[in-house]
């Protein structure tokens, strides 16, 4: 059995990931290939157990480093309990975010040193990589508007400020730069018919 393909969504609060997300998957289905939708931090009930702790407010703080290893633990167990699996069967996996958004978070964002960070990821899942990287990128200031516009309670990361998104953004189009061939930068301030086009011609290619 051939292995599946592992594509990953990845941008700043308000990018559209999920709802890039869920039109893959449907554009996928339809094509008659089978595919998970899944998201990170969680993806599985232990998992989602963890991205509570993650991302709950609360009046404890949690440290950048404790924050990266909570990361790494559910990612662990996502891989383990769905990816891995996925894969093997030939499933496609479809993924709303992945390392990028730790090398982009905790180590642009909050500063964690970049080495840790890689170091972890090989110990997590070695050359496991997705085959594809959509990141979807637009303003911090319109990424925030859109995400504060949901009308749901702020999680810990959608609390921080400005800056603290700009250096995620600068994170991210940093790794696009040092990896064009796996990640593909589309402009998410786009309308979400042109963004769709664009991911379609990404899925047609990976097909």
């Amino acid at each position: 059995m051939s292995l599946g393909r592992f594509l990953t969504l990845e941008g700043i609060e308000g990018a559209g990931k999920s709802t890039v997300a869920r039109f893959a998957h449907e554009w996928l289905s339809a094509r008659g290939v089978r595919a998970v939708l899944t998201r990170e931090p969680g993806g599985t009930p232990l998992a989602e157990r963890v991205r509570e702790i993650v991302l709950q407010p609360g009046s404890e703080p949690v440290p950048s480093e404790a924050e990266l290893l909570l990361m790494f633990a559910a990612r662990a167990i996502h891989l383990a309990s769905l990816i891995r699996p996925a894969l093997a069967r030939g499933e496609w996996v479809i993924c709303d975010r992945f390392t990028d958004a730790t090398r982009a978070y905790q180590g642009a964002g909050r500063g964690v040193a970049e080495d840790l960070i890689e170091r972890l990821a090989a110990v997590v899942h070695g050359d496991l990589w997705p085959d594809r990287t959509v990141l979807l990128d637009l303003p911090v200031r319109e990424g925030l508007a859109r995400a504060r516009g949901r009308g749901a309670a702020a999680d810990r990361f959608e609390q921080e400020r400005e800056p603290f998104f700009e250096r995620v953004r600068e994170g991210y189009l940093a790794l696009a730069a040092q990896e064009p061939s796996r990640i593909w930068r589309i402009d998410a301030s786009q309308p979400l018919e042109a963004v769709e086009r664009e991911v379609a011609e990404i899925l047609a290619a990976m097909l």
